[in-house]
């Protein structure tokens, strides 16, 4: 029987890509999947093709995780639907690239406040429902660029850098408490269910 069967996972940016993969083998293993983006239809369109086991559960919300605010709005609907949290992918993510001297000071705020404090954001909300429920697994999708720095890239990978080492951080912190804390730069071969 899969460990993960029964469990509930948190997803963001879960309607396209890697996260609606993620999400897809979540839900096929058996786990009850709450996906988050910021576009409504999206939202809508991947839960209407989620397939799930029988009696599975799917639920979703749109949600920017720049904004602290919806993050914990919808950590609680989360909670309403599924009645805590077993696993949070932090999937959402964004690239903007440019030299720094021309680069838009919207598109860096964007970047870091995407990338890195959404993943802040939900990890604060879903530690203590975590806690609660005795455990649970964070996963923090990152990426090479958070190890291999290139021209045009600094937003993005100061972004993936701070990721590695909030993880790291991160792990530190809540291990103890029976949360595993997980990145990995190589997305192609990451392994949720290892």
């Amino acid at each position: 029987m899969s460990a993960i069967k029964g469990k509930s996972a948190f997803v963001t940016g879960g309607t396209k890509g890697i996260g609606l993969a993620i999400a897809q083998a979540l839900a096929e293993k058996g786990a009850a999947v709450f996906l988050v983006a910021r576009s409504a239809s999206e939202v809508e369109q991947a839960l209407k093709t989620l397939a799930v086991e029988p009696g599975g559960r799917r639920f979703g919300v749109t949600c920017d995780v720049r904004s602290y605010e919806q993050v914990r709005s919808a950590m609680k609907a989360m909670e309403e639907a599924f009645g805590g949290i077993d696993y949070l992918i932090n999937n959402a993510g964004v690239g903007y690239f440019s030299n720094v001297e021309t680069m838009p000071v919207a598109d860096w705020a964007a970047t870091l406040e995407t990338n890195l404090s959404g993943v802040f954001y939900c990890c604060r909300e879903a530690i203590p429902l975590m806690k609660q429920r005795g455990g649970g697994y964070i996963i923090n999708i990152g990426s090479l660029a958070g190890k291999n720095a290139f021209a045009g890239g600094a937003a993005y990978n100061a972004s993936k850098f701070g990721l590695i080492g909030f993880s790291e951080a991160l792990m530190q912190e809540v291990r103890y408490d029976h949360i595993r804390v997980s990145y990995d730069a190589r997305i192609g071969k990451y392994r949720l269910w290892t």
